[in-house]
């Protein structure tokens, strides 16, 4: 069974100490950093993109989490690899051929994920795309925004992917936190992403180990019952 990935939500950071806030989170036992990319175009938002990813490369050894928030995916890969990327997640709703695009992340050098957002049913990439993907994103709260609630609804997707796919990486991104940390992780989801959780938490180390350790706990039980 995969193991618990924390990856807290750059988007919550102070962006004017985007270098120090990302070392505070390794420190504070981060296991990867979500960095997420708005064109404002696929989501009314506008954030951070490749030269920023390059700048603060030479800061970190943590592993980028990219969430390509964008509509024409292709278009960024190469820039994004470059930059320093590692995990390529762009959406499905933003192609017609996301297999086109799993193949040009991972001749890029990256790895490669696809996200969901929660009106897309998860059926939308099961099959050949999980199957090529290293990694898939179920969102649970519409992209584009930071602090929104958590959708526990999303949740089933989560379970009939970890039941299809027992050996692949299910990332939740959306409203993560203490309270909403034990539905995702009894659905099956191994990689969390959280930005308010975290970022404004007292102990963020506290918050990182209690989710790891119930993400732990979770795939275990689950990993048991096969």
């Amino acid at each position: 069974m995969p193991e618990a990935k924390i990856s807290p939500s750059m988007l919550s950071c102070d962006f004017a100490n985007l270098g120090v806030e990302a070392k505070r989170m390794t420190k504070n036992g981060a296991d990867w950093l979500h960095l997420d990319v708005m064109d404002g175009h696929f989501v009314p938002n506008i954030t951070l993109g490749a030269p920023i990813i390059a700048a603060l490369r030479p800061h970190t050894e943590a592993y980028f989490d990219c969430h390509m928030m964008v509509s024409n995916p292709l278009q960024w890969i190469d820039d994004v690899a470059k930059a320093g990327g590692q995990m390529y997640t762009f959406h499905i709703e933003a192609t017609e051929d996301p297999l086109a695009v799993i193949r040009a992340i991972h001749a890029a050098g990256m790895q490669a994920g696809v996200a969901v957002k929660p009106k897309t049913p998860v059926e939308a990439v099961m099959g050949q795309i999980a199957e090529e993907v290293d990694m898939i994103l179920i969102m649970t709260v519409e992209p584009g925004f930071g602090g929104q609630r958590f959708m526990a609804e999303c949740m089933p997707k989560v379970e009939a992917l970890r039941r299809a796919y027992p050996g692949l990486d299910i990332e939740v991104d959306g409203g993560l936190s203490m309270e909403t940390i034990d539905a995702s992780a009894d659905a099956g989801a191994n990689v969390i992403v959280a930005g308010t959780g975290i970022f404004k938490a007292e102990k963020p180390s506290e918050v990182i180990s209690t989710f790891r350790e119930k993400v732990n706990t979770a795939q275990a039980r689950f990993a048991a019952s096969q």
